[in-house]
């Protein structure tokens, strides 16, 4: 090892600065991790992700409250909590905490550092797949006491989380990239409330007359619900169908929020 005492006579100690970005990964996951906890302390964020789709789980569960046909009710509501779950964080909380984010211009600070703006948008990608995880983990947990017995592929199953939440994704920041903070927070709460009325969550979507029916399959959390129960209580093969609709909402919503989102 090289001490002072070993250099050479007359040769200076290099005490130059070397101001740097860091690594754009660590940059990206130190983004991530702001995110994640930001979204855990807020009360009502949290209400949303967490604590509603567990009530709507074990009190449809439990209660004959809806007819859902034959076989376990649990078998028809977890897999329309999961998609709940993931509309909740990656559309809802997503656009209402973008929206506000933008008004009071925490956005244009963070992309005038040297987090791209591409970064920014990748660090929230991985916090909301981070938070769905542990939705997911404790949704499958709760249904699995209430006697929940999943069949079908579980890679199926993932190919349509993750097609769910690039859906929503795009749908959230298009809203909280053009409308106002107040109008997205009205606007995600309301259409929230829609899809879980009528995107075959707790009331199945043959309730409804036959040409609003194949009206509402065309909806993301219908195509996301439906294709979970196929795969997750029927034991089917992967839902092409479901799939397809998904990737469109995805393409469609994500191509027009790349386009129209504002950062001021």
């Amino acid at each position: 090892m090289t001490t002072a005492n070993d250099r050479p006579a007359g040769t200076a100690l290099d005490l130059t600065p070397a101001p740097g970005a860091a690594p754009l990964p660590r940059m990206v996951l130190a983004q991530a991790g702001a995110e994640i906890r930001a979204m855990l302390r807020n009360g009502e964020q949290l209400l949303l992700t967490m604590i509603i789709p567990v009530l709507l789980l074990v009190g449809f569960s439990a209660a004959p409250l809806v007819n859902v046909g034959d076989g376990p009710r649990v078998d028809f509501m977890a897999p329309g909590v999961l998609a709940l779950a993931v509309m909740s964080t990656a559309f809802t909380g997503q656009a209402i905490a973008t929206g506000f984010e933008r008004r009071y211009g925490v956005l244009k600070r963070l992309g005038a550092t040297p987090l791209s703006r591409g970064g920014l948008m990748l660090a929230k990608t991985l916090a909301v797949i981070a938070v769905e995880a542990v939705q997911v983990v404790i949704i499958i947990g709760v249904a699995l006491a209430l006697g929940w017995r999943p069949g079908g592929s579980p890679l199926a199953a993932l190919v349509l989380l993750l097609l769910g939440t690039a859906a929503f994704s795009g749908l959230g920041l298009l809203m909280a990239g053009t409308l106002r903070a107040e109008a997205t927070l009205a606007g995600a709460n309301l259409v929230y409330l829609l899809m879980l009325g009528c995107g075959g969550v707790v009331f199945p979507l043959s309730t409804f007359p036959d040409a609003m029916e194949r009206v509402l399959e065309l909806l993301p959390i219908s195509a996301l619900t439906g294709g979970l129960r196929s795969v997750l209580a029927d034991g089917a093969g992967p839902p092409v169908a479901a799939m397809t609709v998904l990737a469109a909402w995805a393409a469609v919503s994500l191509l027009a929020a790349s386009r129209t989102f504002r950062w001021e």
